[in-house]
């Protein structure tokens, strides 16, 4: 998030960023690489059907601990009612393009912000096609995930396309899905 133009910073607040803290928070790593390793969890718990529930609070930032979070989020997923489910949340299919576009629109809201970029406004749509053969065990051949995603963004602001997608790509969530990566999957039994 390196900004490539100086900016003077007389008001620390663009587009509903703290520039002035995030750069502080970007000095503070590039003086102590140690201070870049962050980690984010959460607990997941079944309810019932498809309905699970996850508790997000704790996370480690900058070398410790955080402390300022004192509210846990409690965040649901559950199945669609053509699948057997109760339809009272989004289902995980569902979460993972909400992770996706709200991580390509803050990345991209935080740099501009950085660069003095002003953004009036982002609305996007999302779609992604599965064939869930795959899931059902029905077909070895198919993915058991989403085989395309399409992300359409529209953003008001001066600055061009081509530079906005540039920054919005700079998304760790994007990143994930678009490389995909190996996650460690341990299941116990009680």
């Amino acid at each position: 998030m390196a900004a490539q133009n100086e900016m003077q910073i007389t008001n620390t607040k663009f587009n509903g960023v703290d520039v002035e803290h995030v750069m502080n928070l970007i000095g503070g790593i590039e003086k102590d690489n140690e201070r870049s390793k962050f980690q984010f969890r959460l607990s997941n718990q079944w309810v019932d059907g498809g309905l699970n529930r996850s508790r997000i609070k704790e996370y480690y930032a900058e070398c410790r601990e955080d402390v300022a979070r004192t509210k846990a989020f409690i965040v649901d997923a559950d199945e669609p009612a053509v699948s057997g489910g109760g339809d009272s949340a989004p289902n995980p299919m569902e979460w993972v393009l909400h992770s996706l576009v709200s991580c390509l629109t803050s990345t991209m809201v935080y740099h501009a912000a950085v660069q003095g970029i002003e953004i009036r406004s982002v609305q996007s749509s999302l779609t992604g096609d599965m064939d869930v053969r795959g899931m059902l065990g029905l077909s070895e051949e198919v993915r058991k995930g989403y085989s395309h995603v399409q992300v359409r963004m529209l953003v008001d602001s001066d600055e061009n396309a081509a530079t906005l997608k540039e920054l919005a790509l700079f998304s760790p969530v994007y990143d994930i899905i678009s490389r995909s990566l190996q996650v460690e999957f341990v299941l116990e039994t009680c």
